[in-house]
């Protein structure tokens, strides 16, 4: 019995500084749940953070979402931007205010590192705007490079 491609487990994380910062997540979420090899399993709250940058800008408010997918890896990656550009992103460039931003964090256990695409995403274990949404719908994911569960990689941050 054949039934047909496996599903792959995927983490978002979505993030937004301008205009109407919670409507501009949940318009990403449903430009992504509208495509038809993309199922929303889970999302989590939401999170004002203090924006990463050299420069003074607002805040963001920050979330993960949990999907399944059949698209591989690049294909999701294709949909995501299509996605900021669509909403009005205009370059990926380090810092730059955004009305959306979409990383995918991990698809499945899977370690890619490309010149367009690097999962797990480089900076996810660092970041507290990564690790507190995630933390909500994954606390027990293990990241697959260094072992260890988003929960116990948000407490080595947050020290306690």
């Amino acid at each position: 019995m054949f039934l047909g491609p496996s599903m792959n487990d995927v983490y978002l994380g979505l993030g937004s500084n301008i205009g109407k910062r919670e409507k501009n997540i949940e318009t990403a979420l449903d430009h992504l749940q509208a495509h038809d090899d993309i199922a929303l399993v889970q999302i989590s709250k939401h999170y004002e953070t203090m924006a990463v940058s050299q420069y003074k800008q607002p805040n963001f408010i920050n979330s993960a979402a949990r999907i399944s997918t059949l698209l591989t890896p690049l294909e999701l990656l294709d949909v995501t931007e299509a996605i900021e550009t669509s909403m009005g992103r205009a370059s990926k460039g380090l810092g730059d205010p955004r009305s959306i931003d979409i990383d995918i964090l991990f698809y499945n256990q899977d370690i890619i590192s490309t010149d367009r695409l690097t999962i797990p995403h480089s900076f996810a274990h660092e970041r507290l705007f990564v690790l507190n949404p995630l933390s909500d719908i994954a606390p027990d994911f293990i990241h697959p490079i260094l072992n260890r569960s988003i929960a116990e990689l948000k407490t080595d941050l947050d020290g306690y």
